[in-house]
């Protein structure tokens, strides 16, 4: 027991040291892109530094796996060079035996990531990207002059610009009837959410489309049944990868059942399953690192085990964004990389046990 408490200690001092040098150096990426907009609109420096601060928990979960495999091979790397595991080797502890330390420290990094990726990172990830739309002067919907597009069976809906949570702006209304054709399209100024499912449409104006004629009808305001709540609005307006795996399965289940295409959310709720299959992939990858010959030096062993997580790093988004324009599978295309590491990290463990 004392044995495995010391290796986890070593450990999880190699992943604080990682991540404190790894989460600084992709924020400061973040940080100047962020500074090539200052000066547009109200944006400062000060609005650049924060926005970037409110990012952090993002980067960490998104560079877990990096961390994870830089962290364990620095950390076991450092006792086998300084003799500690041919030590632990001599007194009769197992290879097998010693790879469980790693392994339990990264299901409790892991634990972590994931109260992060729940919690924390998509809150202070969406509100940075509001502040920063705010003092852009930018629309905070799907783009300036666009608004938000949705959909179910009958209706058609675009949002011009959300005024607040519960009020929005230049709203149209497209109502087909089972085959598809329009019957009636309905422009509001303004739209009061007044509960889930009701909304009062201010100064509208609604178009019907019978038999060949146009007929056009003006109203100070009217009650609309509306098939989307305040919460699905807000979910909209987010992107993919800002929303936590609850909003992520919510919302694909949305979109699946008003007809409109979920791929880019399913893909988003995918990958961070994926992230996390690849957090253990990079357990197991950083073990034969380190039991392998140590003759040529820790350094050299970071080297390599760099190469190895910016390349799988790469050929991840790599596969993801292929997978998106193919239209291939989102679980497919977002688990694949990882259960590939996986299968290789088991591989290179069979040689060395």
């Amino acid at each position: 027991m004392i044995i495995y408490r010391y290796l986890a200690t070593q450990i999880l001092i190699g992943l604080v040291i990682t991540t404190a040098i790894l989460l600084p150096l992709f924020s400061f990426f973040d940080l100047l892109d962020q500074l090539d907009d200052v000066g547009r609109g109200t944006y400062r420096v000060v609005d650049a530094f924060l926005y970037t601060a409110m990012l952090l928990p993002r980067r960490l979960t998104q560079i877990a796996p990096f961390i994870a495999l830089l962290g364990t091979v620095a950390a076991l790397g450092k006792l086998a060079v300084n003799s500690e595991l041919i030590a632990l080797r001599v007194a009769g502890v197992s290879p097998l035996r010693i790879s469980f330390a790693p392994l339990g420290v990264g299901i409790l990094f892991l634990l972590g990531i994931a109260a992060l990726e729940q919690s924390v990172a998509p809150q202070l990830q969406q509100k940075a990207i509001s502040n920063r739309a705010i003092a852009l002067e930018q629309s905070a919907e799907l783009g300036r002059n666009l608004g938000i597009w949705t959909r179910n069976e009958q209706n058609i809906l675009r949002i011009g610009r959300m005024l607040h949570a519960k009020k929005a702006a230049d709203l149209e209304i497209l109502y087909l009837d089972k085959e598809g054709f329009l019957l009636s399209h309905t422009h509001a100024e303004y739209a009061d959410i007044i509960d889930d499912d009701l909304w009062k449409l201010s100064n509208v104006t609604v178009r019907q489309f019978v038999d060949n004629q146009i007929l056009s009808t003006h109203a100070h305001s009217i009650n609309w049944q509306s098939f989307l709540n305040p919460e699905d609005i807000s979910t909209l307006t987010k992107p993919p990868e800002s929303l936590s795996p609850l909003e992520l399965v919510r919302h694909v289940e949305f979109l699946r059942s008003t007809g409109q295409d979920a791929d880019s959310y399913a893909l988003a709720l995918w990958r961070k399953a994926g992230g996390a299959l690849m957090t253990i992939a990079m357990l197991l990858l950083s073990i034969p690192f380190v039991f392998g010959s140590i003759r040529t030096g820790l350094s050299s062993k970071l080297v390599l085990a760099t190469l190895i997580g910016m390349t799988v790093y790469l050929l991840d988004l790599i596969i993801a964004n292929a997978g998106l324009i193919l239209r291939l599978d989102p679980a497919f295309t977002a688990l694949f990389p990882s259960i590939t590491m996986i299968i290789l990290a088991n591989l290179w463990l069979r040689r060395i046990f």
